[in-house]
């Protein structure tokens, strides 16, 4: 198989020019839990031609009902090195660097200086999140950040705006007021659902868990569906890709 075979129906929709330029671009994935991880996929089967994957988790079994490289043989697996040798399947000229990494204030330095064309923040950890999206901003990286794709069922109430434009969205809300303390008041796209928040089934809490790389996880985890976080990132990799190609509003 060669490339125009792989991607010749791609190119029927886009022409060789696009083809070529989004062959030659680099893209980031930051987060690869339900969101990122149907992002990277759509990105590697979209042509993207450079993929960079960060993630410090390995696939864990309660990742099976909406992560796509969770399986049976995949539980214990990084899930960036899972991913990376998806991509390297779907397309062997990839180029895909996975980095079993947290992000933080402490690697921003070192995981941003990588020369990208579009970052995703597929993260759930908001600390991070704030700290990658003010660092994108202040760097003139193009970003889509995903909001709470957590406690949906309704695929039909995902959105797309700036983060000054979003409603209902309880992340969403944090972000803005977060991002408004350090002077930020949109600018940059977010992906977000209005469906209204569904009340957790189980209210049990679970005792807090720390990790090695510091990130503590939620007392409560929230519920998740096999829809909702794929629509999330097959979505935010259309953006991505609309906008690389620079594809009118």
């Amino acid at each position: 198989m060669t490339n125009h075979n792989r991607f010749s129906r791609l190119e029927l929709l886009l022409g060789a020019d696009n083809l070529k330029r989004l062959r030659h671009s680099s893209v980031a994935v930051f987060g690869l839990g339900g969101v990122g991880s149907f992002a990277v996929e759509a990105l590697a089967r979209g042509g993207i031609g450079r993929l960079t994957l960060v993630d410090f988790d390995q696939v864990d079994i309660t990742n099976l009902n909406r992560q796509l490289h969770a399986l049976d043989t995949t539980i214990g697996r990084p899930k960036a090195l899972v991913l990376a040798e998806r991509c390297r399947l779907i397309n062997p000229a990839i180029a895909v660097e996975p980095l079993q990494a947290f992000y933080s204030a402490d690697s921003s330095e070192t995981l941003l200086a990588r020369g990208f064309d579009y970052v995703l923040d597929c993260i759930d950890h908001i600390t991070s999140k704030l700290h990658l999206i003010e660092s994108c901003l202040n760097r003139n990286l193009a970003l889509i950040s995903s909001m709470g794709a957590a406690n949906k069922l309704d695929p039909t109430q995902i959105r797309v705006s700036d983060l000054a434009h979003t409603h209902k969205c309880r992340l969403a809300r944090i972000i803005r007021r977060e991002l408004r303390r350090r002077h930020i008041h949109g600018g940059f796209k977010v992906v977000y659902s209005t469906e209204d928040f569904r009340p957790l089934s189980d209210t049990r809490r679970r005792p807090a868990l720390q990790t090695a790389a510091g990130y503590q996880e939620r007392r409560a985890p929230l519920g998740s569906s096999s829809v909702v976080p794929p629509v999330f990132g097959l979505t935010m990799a259309g953006e991505a890709i609309r906008d690389l190609l620079q594809e009118p509003v």
